[in-house]
């Protein structure tokens, strides 16, 4: 049986610690418990760059409360030996910037791999260095960085296959309302109004805007339907960035006119990519579609739909209740897609690459009766971003990695609204059990 390939782990925004080096020892500013908005915050003039210079601000390790588990039980139950490991690598980026330079990050360190995994012994015995590979799990906009790095990379692509897990292909509304009003469902740290004005100046947080189909309910014609348009949003972001740039700002002229530029090439930088991510396909990589695992959470209550009004003269967006709702068991069969993972509703999580008989819907019910932390962790935290520690998942990831049968049935899962059970094709040998 041939050797399993290594596996590199690439986590969602916000989940992966930020040191800063300038000083000695290193500053730990971003963690799990540490937040120093301040010393995190981008340039105005060079948003690759901190505001608080000097500084030289590196990713460090991931959130050990989201992928210490699910790092644990894949080197532990890929190996077939114990004397002879299978390396899963944690990738520690820089969340803030764009997903192209994240891609780069991911690209440099499957190369290392591929190099490190060429020097184990058994490995080398195996012949891995004929066609050597890596496996990538993404866990939410962990995921955009494969699909990118995918894109950028082509046929040079040594990738065999990829898990996605809860990943916003076409976006989440709470990436919206983190740029509004600083406070949402995303990432693993209760909301601080001090993430307002950070969160404007943050490229990555643009590329998370959703382009779901109807599900943004414009009440005025002139208001453009599309949320990668700055004339869809209300003046006060543009407000908020100028006096960031008052406050921090170096270049001359006017500081408005420089706010409105600095927000539009958000914009237009994340749109570029959702085009580009909506055209991809995967022979470009030169995978098929049993090479990509979409594994996207359902059954918690989510938002799935914004309205914008008009207030005066400008845009206004409305948060309205009855637009975070859960309906997956609702007897009416039309509602089924109202609902996601508390952060990334079900139609932002279908990647435009794969069809819908492909998909893979968890619960949060699917935690193990023992699993108790992990309930909690997920009734505090949120399933998303939790639902890495599902100890099935980790079972049905080892699964797929090692093509390996479930004659147990111990994995599971079910399929999208309106896709049948007899229709439903999950990439996985053997099928999958399916779980109502």
């Amino acid at each position: 049986m041939p050797l399993p390939h290594p596996v590199i782990v690439v986590p969602g925004i916000t989940a992966a610690y930020l040191d800063d080096t300038y000083r000695l020892p290193p500053d730990t500013i971003w963690s799990v418990l540490t937040k120093e908005y301040e010393r995190a915050a981008l340039h105005p003039d060079n948003p690759r760059l901190e505001v608080a210079e000097p500084a030289l601000v590196r990713a460090g390790q991931l959130f050990e409360i989201a992928y210490k588990e699910l790092i644990e039980e894949l080197r532990y139950n890929l190996r077939e030996r114990e004397d002879q490991a299978v390396p899963v690598y944690p990738l520690g980026y820089d969340w803030r910037q764009p997903l192209e330079a994240a891609a780069q990050e991911l690209g440099r360190l499957v190369d290392e791999v591929v190099e490190r995994t060429k020097l184990m012994r058994h490995y080398h015995r195996a012949g891995y260095g004929d066609d050597p590979k890596v496996n990538l799990v993404g866990h939410s906009m962990g995921g955009l960085v494969i699909a990118h790095y995918l894109d950028q990379a082509r046929q040079n692509a040594k990738v065999d296959r990829v898990v996605s897990l809860a990943t916003p292909f076409r976006g989440s509304f709470e990436a919206v309302i983190k740029v509004t009003t600083g406070t949402a469902d995303l990432g693993f740290s209760a909301p601080s109004s001090r993430e307002r004005e950070a969160a404007r100046v943050t490229p990555a947080l643009y590329y998370l805007f959703p382009d779901i189909e109807s599900a943004l309910e414009v009440e005025d014609s002139a208001i453009p339907a599309d949320l990668f348009d700055p004339e869809a949003w209300q003046p006060s972001i543009v407000e908020t960035i100028e006096q960031y740039i008052r406050l921090h700002g170096l270049r001359p002229g006017d500081r408005k006119e420089q706010a409105r530029e600095l927000f539009a090439g958000f914009l237009a930088a994340a749109k570029a990519a959702r085009r580009r991510q909506n055209g991809f396909d995967l022979s470009m990589s030169g995978l098929t579609e049993d090479r990509w695992l979409c594994i996207t959470g359902v059954d918690s209550e989510t938002r799935f739909k914004l309205a914008i009004r008009k207030s005066g003269r400008y845009p206004q967006f409305d948060f309205r209740s009855e637009h975070r709702q859960n309906h997956w068991a609702d007897p009416d069969v039309t509602k089924h897609f109202e609902t996601g993972d508390g952060t990334v509703p079900l139609r932002g999580a279908l990647p435009p690459f794969l069809p819908r008989e492909r998909v893979v819907c968890v619960r949060p019910t699917d935690f193990g009766y023992w699993e108790v932390a992990d309930r909690t962790l997920t009734a505090a935290a949120g399933f998303h971003g939790l639902l890495p520690n599902m100890n099935m998942l980790h079972r049905l990831i080892v699964r797929y990695f090692k093509n390996e049968t479930d004659s147990r049935q111990n994995t599971w899962g079910r399929p999208l609204p309106g896709v049948s059970r007899s229709a439903w094709k999950p990439p996985l040998r053997g099928g999958l059990t399916y779980k109502a």
